[in-house]
């Protein structure tokens, strides 16, 4: 069963309604710039950088920068950030590499609604450590290993997921050189980036060597989201996607063993639907998605849809931050809507 229907159409929404949601980023806004991505509190990295974007999409300018200024602040000698944050302490030491280059996409995400130079070429420290931190664990068949364990040893795993955002990353991360007219990476990133590229659409033997990780939605459609792939492979994602994980007017499910459709999940597919030029199929999604929702539209996490219930009885800001790109990538609603959509070097 789905749940209440609240939203039936797209047609009466506008960036008002999003912008909205945005405050709700904005509310959980701690005085340091942290955006807590869990209940108790704590955050990690991504979330945070996430987040971020729903606060450039709300145009709090000053929010925006705080946040960036809590990641410059907390950021590893090595360009890395730690998995888990509860204020500024680090209570989950080991060290993702998807994490670290993510600030890339936000960056780029701040200058598109802001178009102020000035903080990007401040962040660009932070940027530049954070991509060469993972492209520096880079294996000679274009692998990155998913994180260093809390002792400092590099965890022999290659995540697919992890691997798509990282291009993403470094795509971004390469446009903002441009940007910047900054060349010296420029040569490295790009390199990382073709071999990167190559083993996304031939992961066969490359990726998930330790664990298999199939059951999860996220392994049927981010190699979409990294940007890479050519026609016939995305709709060979697509068509997984929608065979295993699909549930008929509610969403995408985060796993396919469980009854659970995920707002989060479900809004990375919609942005690997517009990526594939699936427009029709994207806005149905994003309309039945949308009723996953408080009677304020403030998102939670998911929908258990045998027992009928929001689950967890959470809203996180990460989901919310989510629900808002996804949105933007679909109706246009600001100057940085094309960001996950459009592979960003062909504007650079």
């Amino acid at each position: 069963m789905h749940p209440p229907r609240r939203i039936s159409s797209l047609d009466d929404l506008d960036a008002s309604f999003f912008m909205d949601l945005g405050k709700y980023i904005k509310h959980m806004q701690t005085e340091s710039g942290v955006i807590p991505s869990n209940i108790d509190g704590s955050h990690d990295p991504w979330d945070h950088i996430e987040s971020i974007m729903g606060l450039n999409f709300l145009k709090e300018y000053e929010a925006s920068m705080l946040s960036f200024n809590w990641l410059i602040k907390n950021q590893n000698a090595d360009g890395s950030w730690y998995s888990k944050y509860k204020s500024n302490i680090a209570i989950e030491r080991n060290k993702p590499t998807h994490f670290a280059p993510y600030i890339s996409v936000a960056a780029l995400h701040f200058y598109k609604i802001f178009d102020d130079k000035e903080f990007l070429r401040n962040l660009w420290p932070a940027i530049e450590l954070a991509i060469n931190f993972s492209t520096n664990l880079q294996t000679v068949n274009g692998t990155i290993p998913w994180s260093i364990d809390k002792n400092g040893e590099v965890e022999n795993d290659y995540l697919l997921t992890g691997s798509s955002s990282i291009l993403k990353s470094i795509e971004c991360g390469i446009a903002i050189s441009k940007i910047l007219n900054t060349k010296k990476n420029i040569e490295n990133w790009t390199k990382s980036y073709e071999l990167l590229s190559v083993a996304i659409r031939n992961p066969k033997g490359k990726f998930d060597l330790l664990k298999n990780r199939s059951r999860f939605s996220m392994d049927s459609y981010y190699p979409i989201l990294s940007g890479c792939l050519h026609e016939n492979e995305k709709q060979s994602y697509i068509n997984k996607t929608f065979a295993d994980f699909y549930i008929k007017d509610i969403g995408i499910k985060c796993v396919v063993d469980e009854p659970w459709v995920t707002v989060a999940e479900t809004c990375e597919f919609i942005i690997s639907l517009m990526i594939s030029g699936k427009k029709k199929k994207a806005k149905k999604l994003l309309t039945d998605i949308l009723n996953i929702s408080d009677e304020n539209k403030i998102p939670y996490m998911g929908w258990q849809y045998e027992e009928n219930i929001f689950w967890p009885d959470e809203k996180p800001s990460w989901t919310v931050a989510a629900l808002i790109l996804c949105a933007d990538s679909v109706l246009k609603l600001s100057d940085a809507s094309d960001l996950f959509v459009e592979n960003q070097l062909s504007f650079y």
